[in-house]
């Protein structure tokens, strides 16, 4: 068996990194609602993002990237950004991408598509699939 093909069946481990515990805690597992599954590594949090495992890793100093780093598809957009909001997450408004109602932007192939920060600065998404 090949690299490529070994990796095309392995199962797969999220990362983000982060700059403080606490922030990520009050973020990750109390607002966003993730599982936590252990705190004791000195180097990052884990979490089960619905069956795939989820690194919190403690990166220090950090810049975060202007792009998307981890996003989540949901079956509708509309619900989960208004949930969101209530929780107190501030969606993203970008002027490129012109007026994005509700704060959620429709791609010319129809995938919806809203954008937030963590409390790092890093660029989190929501995403509905046309049907």
């Amino acid at each position: 068996m090949t690299a490529p093909s070994i990796l095309s069946t392995a199962e797969h481990v999220a990362f983000v990194p982060i700059g403080d515990k606490e922030k990520a805690l009050a973020f990750y597992r109390d607002l966003l609602g993730l599982t936590l599954v252990e705190d004791q590594s000195p180097f990052a949090l884990l979490f089960d993002l619905n069956g795939t495992p989820f690194r919190a890793t403690f990166a220090g100093e950090l810049t975060p990237q202007k792009f998307t780093i981890l996003g989540w598809r949901v079956p509708d957009i509309a619900a989960a950004v208004d949930g969101l909001r209530a929780a107190g997450v501030v969606f993203n408004q970008y002027a490129f991408l012109g007026d994005t109602p509700n704060g959620i932007w429709t791609a010319p192939g129809g995938t919806q598509i809203a954008w937030f920060n963590d409390p790092f600065g890093n660029v989190l998404s929501l995403q509905q699939d046309p049907t």
